[in-house]
């Protein structure tokens, strides 16, 4: 299979050169969904702020700004580059995609079962206590389906996507994975070392499961589960936030290993598990002949 085949949107030849450059290059399309974004990222958090001045701030409030303020603009934003400026529907949205949403929760439950398993062989996790009364729904709405999907969207279905529709898709990999970990990299106990761990065993799986399946739902299912485990279910900070689980647990052991503050998402075990599903859908790109060369090649 040809894998420009494959692609959602390539800018059209027919298009008039100062159109081609300034609305429908990749650049440029990065360019507009930023600028769109902050702009209503910027507009919603202001009003919020206005329509919610002098009420008590409660776990739940914050996660209903959070998504007022960070997803709803990223979906708006999404919908308007799709349906705008590329003047097409959104075949990586299709009512045939969600199905796999499930797919990508059972998926990310058990990717992350298996990382705090190991963790707990190898001596480094601890169950101390149950905490029946846990609040879930918050971190549900904020980690799990508003990261789930806003930052699914931002990172696969504008970054991944567009570069790959320009320089390929081994440069859309790695300026996608990249991009990933700096945007966690001041987050609570954030170092180096988490900031590339991120970058390797979430961007680039993400990317690769993105490129493989062209579906985000997937890609969002996987995404939300992997959190809303991590923290709700197991105990385990989120990308350094703290997090309030129905297991009250402890990590020991070295940093390299138990993630340390940041949590769990910054240990060599996670990182490694992570890779070998990176590997496995790597070399299903590779047999399926779907990776995307640059577009100068392409010609």
């Amino acid at each position: 299979m040809n894998g420009t085949l494959s692609l959602a949107y390539v800018t059209p030849a027919s298009a008039p050169s100062w159109k081609r450059w300034l609305v429908c290059s990749p650049l440029a399309r990065i360019v507009i969904f930023m600028v769109l974004f902050i702009a209503l990222n910027r507009s919603s958090s202001a009003l919020v702020h206005l329509l919610m001045h002098g009420m008590a701030k409660t776990p739940m409030s914050s996660a209903l700004t959070y998504l007022a303020v960070a997803l709803l603009p990223a979906i708006v934003t999404y919908v308007f580059l799709v349906r705008v400026v590329e003047r097409r529907k959104p075949e990586e949205l299709a009512p045939r995609r969600w199905p796999g949403a499930l797919g990508g929760l059972l998926a990310g439950s058990l990717l992350f079962s298996t990382v705090v398993g190991v963790l707990w062989l190898l001596g480094s996790y601890h169950v101390t206590g149950f905490n029946p009364h846990a609040d879930w729904l918050p971190a549900l709405l904020v980690t799990g389906i508003g990261a789930g999907i806003g930052e699914e969207i931002m990172f696969r279905g504008v970054l991944f996507r567009v570069t790959e529709e320009g320089l390929g898709t081994w440069a859309a990999l790695l300026i996608s994975a990249l991009f990933f970990g700096f945007a966690h990299a001041g987050n609570p106990g954030a170092t180096a070392w988490s900031s590339a761990a991120i970058a390797i065993e979430a961007g680039l799986l993400f990317g690769l499961l993105y490129h493989v399946t062209r579906s985000l739902p997937v890609c969002m299912g996987l995404h939300a589960a992997w959190n809303f485990c991590q923290g709700t279910v197991y105990g385990i900070p989120v990308s350094g936030l703290k997090a309030d689980g129905w297991l009250v647990s402890t990590r020991t052991g070295p940093d390299w290993l138990s993630g340390g503050v940041f949590g769990a998402e910054a240990s060599a075990v996670a990182l490694t598990l992570c890779l070998l599903c990176s590997a496995a859908l790597l070399a299903l790109a590779l047999r399926r002949h779907t990776l995307v060369a640059p577009s100068w090649r392409r010609r």
